[in-house]
Protein backbone atom coordinates (compact mmCIF):
# COMPACT_ATOMS: atom_id res chain seq x y z
CA UNK A 1 0.00 0.00 0.00
CA UNK A 2 1.01 3.38 -0.54
CA UNK A 3 1.45 5.82 2.47
CA UNK A 4 -0.83 8.66 3.36
CA UNK A 5 -0.46 12.03 1.89
CA UNK A 6 2.58 13.61 3.14
CA UNK A 7 3.46 16.90 4.64
CA UNK A 8 5.78 18.43 2.33
CA UNK A 9 7.10 17.03 -1.10
CA UNK A 10 10.17 15.48 -2.74
CA UNK A 11 11.31 19.32 -3.52
CA UNK A 12 10.70 20.78 0.34
CA UNK A 13 11.93 18.21 2.83
CA UNK A 14 14.06 14.96 2.55
CA UNK A 15 11.44 13.02 4.48
CA UNK A 16 8.26 14.13 5.65
CA UNK A 17 6.00 12.84 7.90
CA UNK A 18 2.05 12.99 7.22
CA UNK A 19 -0.08 15.88 7.68
CA UNK A 20 -3.44 16.05 9.02
CA UNK A 21 -4.83 14.74 5.65
CA UNK A 22 -2.53 11.79 5.68
CA UNK A 23 -2.69 10.74 9.59
CA UNK A 24 -7.00 10.63 8.29
CA UNK A 25 -6.18 8.72 4.93
CA UNK A 26 -3.82 6.15 7.44
CA UNK A 27 -6.89 5.79 9.86
CA UNK A 28 -9.48 5.21 6.99
CA UNK A 29 -7.04 2.24 5.45
CA UNK A 30 -6.46 0.45 9.07
CA UNK A 31 -10.21 0.57 9.32
CA UNK A 32 -10.90 -0.87 6.13
CA UNK A 33 -8.26 -3.52 6.12
CA UNK A 34 -8.65 -4.52 9.66
CA UNK A 35 -10.87 -7.79 9.32
CA UNK A 36 -7.87 -9.08 6.57
CA UNK A 37 -5.44 -9.40 9.50
CA UNK A 38 -3.26 -9.28 11.11
CA UNK A 39 -0.90 -9.95 8.69
CA UNK A 40 3.01 -8.80 8.93
CA UNK A 41 3.86 -5.26 8.31
CA UNK A 42 6.88 -4.05 6.06
CA UNK A 43 7.47 -0.56 6.34
CA UNK A 44 9.49 1.83 4.16
CA UNK A 45 12.22 3.45 6.68
CA UNK A 46 10.86 7.09 5.79
CA UNK A 47 8.23 8.78 8.39
CA UNK A 48 5.29 9.00 5.70
CA UNK A 49 5.27 5.43 5.65
CA UNK A 50 6.55 4.43 9.19
CA UNK A 51 3.35 6.87 10.33
CA UNK A 52 1.16 5.18 7.93
CA UNK A 53 2.15 1.80 9.24
CA UNK A 54 1.33 3.09 12.51
CA UNK A 55 -2.19 2.55 11.94
CA UNK A 56 -1.84 -0.54 10.99
CA UNK A 57 0.00 -1.44 14.12
CA UNK A 58 -2.29 0.01 16.23
CA UNK A 59 -5.42 -2.08 14.80
CA UNK A 60 -3.44 -5.04 14.51
CA UNK A 61 -1.96 -5.19 17.93
CA UNK A 62 1.66 -6.20 15.75
CA UNK A 63 4.82 -3.99 15.00
CA UNK A 64 6.09 -3.02 11.52
CA UNK A 65 9.43 -4.23 10.37
CA UNK A 66 11.33 -1.28 8.69
CA UNK A 67 12.83 -2.63 5.82
CA UNK A 68 15.42 -0.55 3.67
CA UNK A 69 14.54 -2.39 0.31
CA UNK A 70 11.07 -1.06 0.10
CA UNK A 71 12.22 2.70 0.49
CA UNK A 72 11.89 4.95 -1.97
CA UNK A 73 13.71 5.41 -5.50
CA UNK A 74 17.29 6.46 -4.77
CA UNK A 75 17.83 10.44 -5.95
CA UNK A 76 21.43 11.38 -7.09
CA UNK A 77 21.27 14.51 -5.43
CA UNK A 78 20.30 15.58 -2.18
CA UNK A 79 19.58 19.33 -2.98
CA UNK A 80 16.05 18.85 -2.59
CA UNK A 81 15.51 21.76 -5.80
CA UNK A 82 17.23 19.31 -8.09
CA UNK A 83 15.90 15.90 -6.24
CA UNK A 84 12.31 17.38 -7.46
CA UNK A 85 13.24 18.18 -11.08
CA UNK A 86 15.04 15.01 -11.31
CA UNK A 87 12.28 12.72 -10.45
CA UNK A 88 9.50 15.04 -12.61
CA UNK A 89 11.80 13.81 -15.60
CA UNK A 90 13.05 10.33 -14.50
CA UNK A 91 8.91 9.83 -14.10
CA UNK A 92 8.06 10.27 -17.78
CA UNK A 93 10.88 7.41 -18.55
CA UNK A 94 11.19 3.83 -19.41
CA UNK A 95 13.17 1.23 -17.13
CA UNK A 96 14.75 0.16 -20.30
CA UNK A 97 16.71 4.09 -20.62
CA UNK A 98 16.93 4.78 -16.64
CA UNK A 99 19.91 5.80 -14.97
CA UNK A 100 22.24 3.17 -14.31
CA UNK A 101 21.67 3.39 -10.16
CA UNK A 102 17.68 3.30 -10.68
CA UNK A 103 17.69 0.20 -12.51
CA UNK A 104 20.04 -1.40 -9.55
CA UNK A 105 17.73 -0.57 -7.61
CA UNK A 106 14.27 -1.81 -9.27
CA UNK A 107 16.42 -4.87 -9.52
CA UNK A 108 17.06 -5.17 -5.79
CA UNK A 109 13.09 -3.72 -5.12
CA UNK A 110 12.21 -7.32 -7.46
CA UNK A 111 14.78 -9.30 -5.95
CA UNK A 112 13.31 -8.74 -2.37
CA UNK A 113 9.41 -8.75 -3.38
CA UNK A 114 9.90 -12.28 -5.28
CA UNK A 115 11.66 -13.80 -2.41
CA UNK A 116 8.50 -13.04 -0.32
CA UNK A 117 6.91 -16.48 0.69
CA UNK A 118 4.08 -15.40 3.28
CA UNK A 119 1.45 -12.43 3.03
CA UNK A 120 2.80 -9.14 4.14
CA UNK A 121 1.29 -5.48 3.97
CA UNK A 122 3.93 -3.47 2.91
CA UNK A 123 4.11 0.09 3.10
CA UNK A 124 5.52 1.99 0.63
CA UNK A 125 5.93 4.39 -1.84
CA UNK A 126 4.62 5.55 -5.52
CA UNK A 127 7.61 3.99 -7.67
CA UNK A 128 7.65 1.25 -5.76
CA UNK A 129 4.64 0.48 -6.34
CA UNK A 130 5.11 1.03 -9.95
CA UNK A 131 7.77 -1.31 -9.81
CA UNK A 132 5.90 -4.11 -8.59
CA UNK A 133 2.75 -3.54 -11.11
CA UNK A 134 5.17 -2.74 -14.14
CA UNK A 135 7.56 -6.23 -13.33
CA UNK A 136 4.10 -8.13 -13.12
CA UNK A 137 2.64 -7.08 -16.42
CA UNK A 138 5.88 -6.14 -18.43
CA UNK A 139 5.32 -2.70 -18.53
CA UNK A 140 8.53 -1.15 -19.03
CA UNK A 141 6.84 2.93 -17.86
CA UNK A 142 8.66 3.89 -14.85
CA UNK A 143 4.86 5.40 -14.47
CA UNK A 144 2.36 2.51 -15.08
CA UNK A 145 -0.45 3.11 -12.47
CA UNK A 146 -1.25 6.29 -10.41
CA UNK A 147 -1.39 4.55 -6.76
CA UNK A 148 -3.75 6.83 -4.43
CA UNK A 149 -2.62 7.92 -1.11
CA UNK A 150 -3.28 4.69 0.79
CA UNK A 151 -4.44 2.91 -1.99
CA UNK A 152 -4.10 -0.71 -1.57
CA UNK A 153 -2.60 -2.81 -4.39
CA UNK A 154 -2.89 -6.30 -4.31
CA UNK A 155 0.12 -8.67 -5.82
CA UNK A 156 1.07 -12.19 -5.81
CA UNK A 157 4.36 -13.68 -6.14
CA UNK A 158 4.59 -17.31 -6.86
CA UNK A 159 7.29 -19.02 -8.30
CA UNK A 160 9.46 -15.92 -8.24
CA UNK A 161 6.53 -14.15 -10.34
CA UNK A 162 4.97 -11.08 -9.68
CA UNK A 163 1.10 -11.05 -10.73
CA UNK A 164 -1.46 -8.47 -10.09
CA UNK A 165 -4.58 -9.41 -7.92
CA UNK A 166 -6.07 -5.72 -7.73
CA UNK A 167 -4.72 -2.08 -8.37
CA UNK A 168 -5.74 0.35 -5.63
CA UNK A 169 -7.18 3.55 -5.95
CA UNK A 170 -5.65 5.67 -8.17
CA UNK A 171 -5.19 9.10 -8.52
CA UNK A 172 -2.99 12.29 -9.86
CA UNK A 173 -0.12 12.66 -8.00
CA UNK A 174 1.60 15.97 -8.32
CA UNK A 175 5.71 15.61 -7.95
CA UNK A 176 6.49 19.07 -5.57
Amino acid sequence: MRHGRAAAGWDSDHDPGLDDAGRAQAEAMAASVAARGPLPIVSSPLRRARETAAALEQSWATTAVVEAAVGEIPSPTSDLAERGRWLRQVLQGMWSAAPAEVVSWRTAVLDWLTSREADAVIVTHYVLINVAVGAATKDDRLVCCHPDNCSVTEIDVANGKLSVVQLGDEAVTVVR
